[in-house]
């Protein structure tokens, strides 16, 4: 990306002279504009898979290191170690392990949920625009269904987005049953409440549901209090997984987890597993800030994929259009998409503005990109991005600011300057995790006794996701893939669990001429000076 831009005074001046900015078509094809300008099409920005079942496959270098790093444990390390029981085991406490140990243990199971950090502590809480769900009149299941494929570039699997969006109306029913309060209407509230209703990017409805511009945070909020209410549900806080367990059949058994209270591994043995990881923006692909939390480092990607789960779409990424790009101490943190969703507009260095807002979010953030790597960025003290015209906005829709974006308040006060008086200065910044580990609509993936839900997963997106699938697909698919665990513990229990299909996973590391000595998965992000090897007490 350029350095050069424009000095954000003279940009200033641009914005108010031109102020609102009139809008402009875009002037290239979208093809060209993704292939010139989106970071996964760069030169070099992918190699290729060397081991495992989707060896062929291509990724970022960075997480092919972790894909075909060795494990971080061996038998002996393990030797002596407390055992745990459960019929579930749900590794990741956010928003799709929180359902899925809901939905299991609601079904009878004994749920282990064993969390990295905190129960919460996750992207779920920091997803601010919305949720989708084809619930109004002039809406359908029909239209959400081909507005996700064509949004993912028809990459997706046709099955999973069916089951997506056949489940959106049912799973605002269950969210708000466990307590989830959403926007309403004015005036509807006298009349039992009407849900307010927004047309997201790359959509053809008003379909996204919303709470102010938190979302994610009261979804997690109401997620967090039933899963702690739930009886069945042992919690493990700061409980990391180092390695899946195998059995002599090849299932899925359970999981070495770490306790980090007493530094020390732990068995937690299962008929079933759910990885509920997430993604991997912590790996900062391309050089990028990231909006991710600070557990997501792609280790559910390097279990599953070490265990014999096919992966798919591993070389695409999400960049979000507006992540913060000026104060630096501030860079990557997201303004919510509900504020373009609103009215806001992306004005360039010179007051123009340069394409729909409300096009899909790979096409966003490209157009953003080509901006300013031709020069009509804004420069501020070394960092360059575009503005995010809020203060137009405000006068537009005078208390829009006090009322409904909260967050971006919030925000823009941190930064030491008023939203309804000051622009954003932003640029994309790494979010999502499109692709992932291959799954069926039900959650499960090729290997016996492992499902999976949330942003782990591939097929659901595609080449780029829509905003307000992310909440959806973890509610939809967390109930899917905790009713299959609860069923499939019943119907098979673990015997002779080990690690023995490390074994394997070794002899082919050698075959292609790959290091023992590189492992995963990562568990903190370098910048946490935490040594997945060392600092958890075992020999190197």
């Amino acid at each position: 990306m350029s350095a050069a831009g424009i000095p954000h005074a003279q940009a200033l001046d641009a914005w108010r002279a031109a102020s609102p900015a009139p809008p402009r078509t875009l002037d290239l094809p979208v093809p060209e504009l993704l292939a010139g300008y989106h970071p996964d099409r760069q030169p070099g920005a992918m190699v290729t898979l060397r081991v495992g079942t989707s060896a062929g496959q291509e990724c970022p270098a960075i997480l092919a290191d972790l894909l075909q790093a060795d494990s971080l444990l061996e038998d002996v390390d393990i030797a002596g170690a407390p055992m745990l029981d459960a019929d579930v085991l749900v590794i990741g406490g956010g928003g799709a392990g929180c359902v899925a140990a809901l939905t299991a243990a609601r079904a009878g199971a004994r749920v282990l949920l064993a969390t990295k950090l905190r129960i919460g502590d996750s992207n779920t809480v920091m997803a601010e625009g919305g949720i989708q769900a084809a619930v109004g009149a002039e809406d359908s299941l029909q239209r959400h269904f081909e507005d996700t494929l064509r949004a993912g570039h028809f990459a997706a699997d046709k099955a999973l987005v069916a089951a997506l969006v056949s489940g959106g109306p049912q799973a605002i029913r269950w969210l708000i049953q466990e307590g989830m309060s959403f926007d309403l209407t004015e005036g509807s509230q006298r009349m039992g409440g009407t849900l307010l209703r927004k047309k997201p990017g790359g959509a053809t409805a008003a379909r996204l549901l919303s709470y102010r511009d938190f979302t994610g945070l009261e979804l997690m909020r109401a997620l967090r209090e039933a899963t702690l209410l739930q009886p069945g549900i042992t919690i493990l806080d700061r409980h990391p997984a180092l390695e899946l367990l195998s059995d002599d059949r090849g299932r899925c058994a359970g999981a070495v987890l770490h306790d980090f209270a007493h530094g020390r591994p732990v068995l937690a043995r299962a008929g079933a597993v759910v990885l509920a990881t997430g993604g991997s923006g912590r790996l900062h692909l391309a050089g990028f800030p990231t909006s991710n939390h600070y557990g997501a480092t792609a280790d559910g990607l390097v279990l599953a994929y070490r265990l014999g789960a096919p992966l798919r779409e591993v070389n695409s990424f999400q960049y979000h259009p507006t992540g913060i790009a000026w104060p630096p101490h501030m860079e990557g943190s997201l303004v919510s998409e509900a504020a373009r969703s609103s009215g806001a507009f992306l004005v360039n260095g010179k007051g123009e503005r340069f394409v729909d807002e409300l096009q899909p979010r790979d096409v966003v953030a490209s157009a953003i990109l080509r901006e300013i790597a031709e020069g009509r960025g804004v420069e501020r003290d070394g960092k360059v991005g575009i503005f995010l015209d809020t203060p137009t906005l405000e006068k537009g829709r005078p208390g829009i600011l006090e009322k409904s974006l909260v967050t971006l308040r919030h925000l823009a006060h941190r930064g030491g300057f008023d939203p309804a008086e000051e622009p954003f200065l932003i640029r994309p910044t790494l979010h999502y995790q499109n692709g992932g580990v291959e799954i069926d609509p039900a959650g499960r993936t090729a290997v016996p006794g492992l499902l999976c839900a949330g942003e782990v997963t591939g097929g659901l997106h595609g080449r780029n996701r829509m905003m307000g699938n992310a909440l959806l697909e973890l509610v939809v698919f967390g109930r899917h893939a905790g009713a299959g665990a609860a069923a499939e513990a019943r119907a098979e229990r673990p015997r002779n669990v080990g690690l023995t299909h490390l074994a394997d996973w070794r002899r082919a590391l050698v075959a292609q001429g790959l290091p023992l000595s590189r492992k995963a998965p990562m568990i903190f992000p370098p910048y946490g000076h935490f040594d997945a090897v060392t600092d958890r007490g075992m020999a190197a």
